[in-house]
């Protein structure tokens, strides 16, 4: 019989007391979406750790590799922070308008 391997990542925190449970790096609550977000937009490692200057390369990296090893949780919470993004726009804007036109 074989025997699966638990696999781990260095520097992902997982807990629901840290960052709303969501995946995020140790020590920084600087969440795996965040740096797949810029990552998905060209962003190089210089890049994220120049927005994000409390991470190291390695950070850099754990928070890429969760990703790849958990393309659908990422990425739905991608498209969920995106949607509550959107729904604040609107909504900002409806009320901008509503004051407008007083």
């Amino acid at each position: 019989m074989t025997t699966l391997a638990k696999v781990t990542h260095p520097h992902i925190v997982k807990e629901p007391d840290y960052c709303g449970g969501k995946a995020a790096l140790d020590n920084t609550r600087v969440r795996v979406m965040n740096v797949v977000f810029l990552h998905k937009r060209g962003k190089t490692e210089a890049e994220i750790l120049e927005t994000y200057p409390d991470l190291n390369p390695a950070q850099v990296y754990a928070a890429l590799a969760y990703y790849y090893d958990h393309p659908e949780e990422i990425e739905a919470e991608l498209r969920a922070d995106e949607t509550a993004a959107e729904r604040y726009e609107q909504e900002r804007a409806a009320d901008l308008a509503r004051r407008a036109s007083k």
